[in-house]
């Protein structure tokens, strides 16, 4: 396999963890959701932890998916927060993005 078609694949596989993630988080969209929680669902599923914080952060500051300390409810950022502190929950944006109202390259629906 050549560079390229290895960058090819590392870029299709964030895309498509992108997707998973956010339709992940949006099983109880009127609700936070523990990152713990949903990073052990999807490394279940393929994901590993690298490429879930990858996506988490994408999808935080693309605006689809709001973040919070679980402690606090104060709103919170990847950068600053380990992981297993926060949770998060869909956006309107991020509803409007699964629901098929805009669409986003970077993210597979």
């Amino acid at each position: 396999m050549t560079g390229n078609e290895k960058q090819r694949l590392k870029a299709g596989n964030f895309v498509r963890n992108n997707g998973r993630v956010l339709r992940t988080i949006n099983i109880l969209r009127h609700k936070y959701n523990k990152l713990s929680g949903i990073q052990n669902v999807l490394e279940n599923d393929g994901i590993s932890q690298d490429e879930f914080l990858d996506a988490v952060n994408f999808l935080d500051l693309e605006g689809y998916i709001d973040l919070r300390d679980v402690a606090t409810k104060a709103p919170a950022s990847l950068a600053d927060n380990h992981f297993e502190t926060l949770e998060a929950r869909l956006t309107g944006k991020g509803i409007r993005l699964l629901a098929g109202g805009i669409d986003d390259k970077m993210i597979e629906v």
